[in-house]
């Protein structure tokens, strides 16, 4: 532990065999001197280095220029020997980055600012001297004053600035003292004034807006039922609604509605390019704007226009004469005026004079000029109407003549056939030779059920039944309830 909290007791056992607390002597916390000599010879020594002569490196780590070839060696060519340490650093010694730094280094970092910050002061204090002297001399000439209004401004703020001694909790640095974390929690900038009532209370009610401690935000506004002028707080979703970041949201909706229509336009990956598309959006969207604006105004006019009204619409009068009844109905002097559908009406196409669908005739639509049932047809007009009656009447003529010639075929006999479930009539007359035939098919036919490689690749098949082929398998049928059935075979 760097601290140990103030709620520690110290005297007490503590966490201290947890940590290495017995220090090997050999260790230090010393550090070697930088850039320290020792010995600077006068002559060169067999095994020193052979570009700046010292005993304690080689040629290969040598930092010095590189020595010509064939030179002597004088004093002046001979580096004096570096001191070399060697010693041993604990665990805290190796990770001490610290180590070895001389504060007294940086003073030099210091005054260098400070008399770089002491020399602009003092040319600017000298540049205003010098404006106020030129004010003074040509009090009349306004205008060389006024194109230097920037730099009197930076002047004067420059003149305004409050000593760092001075000011009040503006850039103060916190630290968290009696804390287990330590540690400082940075520059903290409170811009409020003090005579303003903090957000937090302008309403005590704890059913009003949320304020966040930890980050100092109130969303919602504390006060929605105050007069707008007097309120100069109305929630931190203001800033989120207003300015640049309303612009920012939109610029973003913009960007993912391109891209969900096809646009290749990323907002991370080019910023550039979705605020470019984005300005050329919004262009074409006012000029289409404009346009239908002035269409609309063409059409219907404007009634916000200093343009004089038409006389007959200022009076109310005009030539037109009309006649009402007693009862205040309208006689004489306005027509009825159709109402009209958002379809095309009265349009001629294909030299027709009547529309698709002013004429019906057998369940279909067709144009009353012509009397043609093809919608998008060309008129033929009076012509057409008698080629097409001319044409219905040599139909109906072909049709009699063909039914007059034609010979009615001879009535064949239509040979009753038995059906499979009928029941046999009493007096039906059965062909002895033709039953015989039958028995012997049924025969044949229960071979082939027995055995199918008696059946032929050829087999003739006749869905046609007579008579006796119903009285063969009746004969042949096995009565399952027939006592005398095993002996039918």
């Amino acid at each position: 532990m760097s601290s140990a909290p103030w709620y520690l007791n110290a005297e007490r056992p503590s966490l201290k065999h947890q940590r290495k607390w017995k220090s090997d002597p050999n260790y230090t916390k010393a550090w070697y001197d930088r850039g320290a000599k020792i010995f600077q010879a006068d002559r060169y020594r067999k095994g020193a280095c052979e570009n700046c002569g010292a005993m304690t490196h080689d040629k290969k780590s040598c930092m010095d220029r590189p020595r010509k070839l064939g030179a002597k060696w004088t004093n002046m060519h001979i580096a004096p020997d570096e001191k070399i340490e060697t010693f041993e650093l604990d665990y805290d010694g190796k990770r001490d980055r610290w180590n070895g730094f001389d504060p007294s280094s940086f003073a030099r970092v210091v005054e260098r600012f400070e008399t770089r910050e002491e020399v602009r002061r003092k040319y600017l204090k000298e540049q205003q001297i010098k404006k106020l002297e030129e004010k003074q001399t040509n009090p009349n000439n306004e205008d060389i004053v006024s194109d230097e209004d920037d730099d009197e401004d930076d002047l004067k703020v420059d003149e305004a600035k409050v000593d760092e001694s001075k000011q009040m909790d503006f850039a103060k640095v916190e630290k968290r003292v009696r804390t287990t974390g330590g540690g400082s929690t940075g520059t903290v900038r409170n811009l409020r004034i003090r005579e303003d009532t903090a957000k937090y209370l302008l309403n005590l009610d704890v059913n009003s807006s949320y304020y966040d401690p930890k980050t100092r935000s109130m969303r919602e506004d504390p006060l929605p039922d105050a007069d707008p002028n007097e309120k100069f707080y109305v929630g931190d979703n203001q800033n989120r609604i207003s300015g640049q970041a309303l612009d920012f949201k939109q610029l973003n909706i913009h960007a993912w509605e391109a891209f969900e229509k096809g646009q290749d336009v990323h907002m991370q990956a080019a910023p550039s390019q979705a605020e470019l598309l984005f300005k050329n959006y919004k262009v074409i969207k006012e000029k289409l704007k404009s346009q239908n604006r002035d269409t609309i105004m063409l059409k219907y006019g404007n009634a916000a226009s200093e343009e004089a009204l038409p006389r007959e619409l200022l009076l109310g009068q005009s030539e037109r004469e009309v006649e009402y009844d007693r009862a205040g109905r309208i006689i004489k002097g306005q027509e009825v005026v159709l109402p009209r559908s958002k379809y095309e009406e009265d349009t001629y196409a294909n030299n027709h004079t009547s529309v698709w669908g002013s004429w019906w005739k057998d369940h279909q639509w067709g144009y009353k000029c012509c009397k043609q049932l093809i919608r998008n047809s060309y008129c033929t007009g009076s012509a057409g109407i008698e080629a097409a009656e001319a044409a219905g009447d040599l139909m109906k003529s072909n049709i009699a003549l063909k039914e007059a010639t034609e010979e009615t075929p001879e009535k064949q006999e239509e040979k009753q056939l038995a059906t499979w479930g009928t029941e046999v009539p009493q007096d039906l007359v059965l062909d002895k030779k033709l039953l015989v035939e039958s028995l012997k098919k049924e025969d044949q036919r229960k071979k082939e059920e027995k055995d199918e490689r008696k059946r032929k690749y050829n087999v003739k098949w006749s869905d046609e039944v007579t008579a006796e082929d119903m009285e063969a398998y009746r004969l042949k049928r096995i009565h399952h309830d027939d006592p005398m059935k095993d002996f039918l075979h």
